[in-house]
């Protein structure tokens, strides 16, 4: 992105941006205050499909970074609009926590627990082989699959754990089905989140700093991407996670100060 290109809205994204786990990164409130002050769009933009938007905007709150629920879109929130746009009304077997269960039920889908015309899955720590077994009969016999985000590991206070694409992955494997996939690195929940702002993905700024997620989502959308070296992504390891990744960002930051710099320039005009 040109140094002086102004950005009709930026898509934020959170752990490893904004924070580490409980812990704000150096500039994640003065950014958002900074950007509310000059008017610039923007939307907070996460695969975790487990919290609500509400969920969302407490934790980021409570960390001093200013957020509402209408800021948030989550994984859940587009797999969500996904069905109900393509099946309104449509029955729904979900495998997955409160977040989708909410977006799901807000969406005008029907929750059941047989007969589904598609199974959505997203992160789910009550999984079992039940589940399991149920998920791989419902496809077999001819839902559609739709994943929120092929996330493969999580963090948590205990190290990494399983994330949803390793529930997913034993799925595929039973039933022979990929799923269609909703989270970064696919394209649809950046698409699902400028059409909340009201802009096409050419007009708006992806920011994020893990390259085979955020990086990849915004140039699979068409966005213009910004790389933050906050979080997974360092000096160092940088070259070796793009050739691996195999997309190479717009503009990269070293921090969010930097970011900060380039998205909100020391000037009178305000946009």
């Amino acid at each position: 992105m040109p140094q002086n290109k102004k950005t009709k809205g930026l898509l934020i994204d959170l752990d490893g941006t904004l924070y580490h786990g409980n812990h704000r990164i150096p500039g994640a409130d003065e950014l958002i205050r900074s950007l509310k002050q000059r008017r610039i769009p923007y939307m907070f933009v996460t695969n975790n499909s487990s919290r609500t938007a509400e969920g969302v905007a407490k934790h980021l709150n409570e960390m001093g970074i200013e957020a509402k629920p209408e800021e948030v879109c989550t994984s859940s929130l587009a797999a969500a609009e996904y069905i109900a746009g393509e099946s309104p009304g449509a029955s729904v077997a979900m495998l997955g926590e409160e977040g989708l269960r909410q977006a799901l039920s807000d969406a005008g889908l029907h929750i059941v627990d047989e007969n589904p015309q598609y199974v959505v899955q997203g992160i789910d720590r009550s999984f079992t082989y039940e589940s399991l077994a149920k998920a791989v009969q419902w496809i077999r016999g001819g839902a559609k699959y739709v994943l929120t985000n092929p996330d493969l590991l999580l963090p948590s206070d205990h190290g990494l754990v399983p994330g949803a694409g390793s529930l997913s992955a034993s799925i595929q494997a039973a039933s022979g089905t990929e799923p269609i996939v909703i989270g970064k690195p696919a394209g649809h929940l950046m698409s699902f989140a400028t059409d909340r702002l009201g802009i096409s993905p050419a007009d708006a700024t992806v920011v994020g700093d893990n390259l085979r997620t955020d990086i990849a989502a915004g140039a699979a959308a068409g966005c213009e991407t910004i790389l933050v070296l906050t979080g997974l992504t360092t000096e160092e390891n940088m070259e070796a996670l793009i050739e691996g990744a195999g997309v190479r960002p717009d503009v990269v930051c070293k921090d969010l100060y930097e970011l900060m710099q380039r998205i909100c320039p020391d000037e009178t005009e305000v946009y």
